[in-house]
């Protein structure tokens, strides 16, 4: 059932966006999951048009945020304001109110204000002025940032970095999806004549579903060895967190969902490796000097762990 479903959303997203199956099933599983998406890339390639092909495809609230250097903790939150009618203040809600949230150049803005999100990501809810206010289910925050251009920008922190449930890049079409794109835009733009496919409740049980999917003991296992690997490894300075390990076990169960299983298998977690945990490490300055990269050296640890097999 969530296999069909999930190939509506997909089917429906992809008459908006051109190719990009696999970034598309990701940017799922973090929904499934509940969880934020780091999307990484130039602009103009269409981080945007997935974020509200998905919230309309899911008939979800969405909202954009637009990060810049002076954009105020407030800006996001919400604030109380003395309302003259009523003679008394009333709380207005921030744009993180919404279900979809789409923080666009996150890295522009300043510290302050990006470790506003930390408690919407992680507690999902948010305090101002003493008073406590409860985030919309589901609640999914997708954040872009441009890795060209870095004038300007204000590096995220590797605390925010790991509530990101995972990273994806969806990269430049090929010669044949860049012609389609062209086609599709003719006469208008298919976004404004997209239809939502799920409603909120199945969505809800969908996510209920997922966390059922079985996890057998040597998969489990086979979780926490690839990331206490990367707390041992030669070139890393920093390994994954518990939290990582945690969000490579339900992303795991929500891929296996996807893929019309209500168990896991070891390819499933190899798959999610590389979007899951590269952006957790920190590599030491010798291995940088040498070029290497995350996924590289992830890449590396999958390969010299042994890989259960079923008995």
């Amino acid at each position: 059932m969530l296999k069909s479903i999930a190939e509506r959303i997909k089917a429906n997203v992809g008459k908006v966006i051109v190719g990009k199956e696999e970034a598309v099933e990701l940017a799922l599983v973090a929904i499934l999951c509940e969880g934020h998406v780091l999307i990484e890339d130039v602009p103009g390639i269409g981080k945007t048009t997935l974020a509200k092909a998905l919230a309309r495809s899911l008939n979800l609230s969405f909202k954009r945020i637009q990060f810049t250097p002076d954009l105020l903790p407030s800006d996001v939150t919400g604030l109380y304001f003395f309302n003259q009618k009523t003679e008394d203040f009333e709380f207005r809600p921030g744009p993180i109110m919404a279900n979809i949230v789409l923080a666009d150049e996150i890295n522009r803005a300043t510290p302050r204000t990006q470790s506003a999100l930390l408690e919407a990501m992680q507690e999902r809810q948010v305090t101002v002025d003493g008073d406590t206010f409860p985030l919309p289910r589901p609640f999914t925050v997708l954040a872009t940032q441009n890795p060209i251009e870095l004038e300007g920008t204000f590096p995220l922190p590797e605390a925010q970095l790991d509530r990101f449930l995972l990273r994806l890049r969806l990269g430049y079409p090929n010669e044949e999806e860049e012609n389609e794109i062209l086609l599709r835009h003719r006469w208008n733009d298919p976004l404004s004549e997209l239809e939502p496919v799920v409603e909120v409740e199945e969505l809800l049980a969908m996510q209920e579903e997922v966390q059922k999917v079985y996890v057998e003991e040597s998969v489990r296992h086979y979780i926490v060895k690839i990331a206490r690997a990367t707390r041992k490894h030669r070139t890393l300075s920093l390994g994954v967190s518990p939290r990582g390990t945690l969000f490579l076990y339900k992303t795991s169960q929500a891929l296996a969902a996807l893929r019309g299983r209500n168990y896991v298998i070891p390819d499933d977690v190899k798959y999610l490796v590389p979007a899951v945990l590269a952006h957790r490490l920190i590599i030491n300055p010798q291995a940088q000097l040498r070029g290497r990269t995350t996924e590289q050296i992830l890449e590396e640890i999958v390969s010299s762990i042994e890989v259960p097999v079923e008995r």
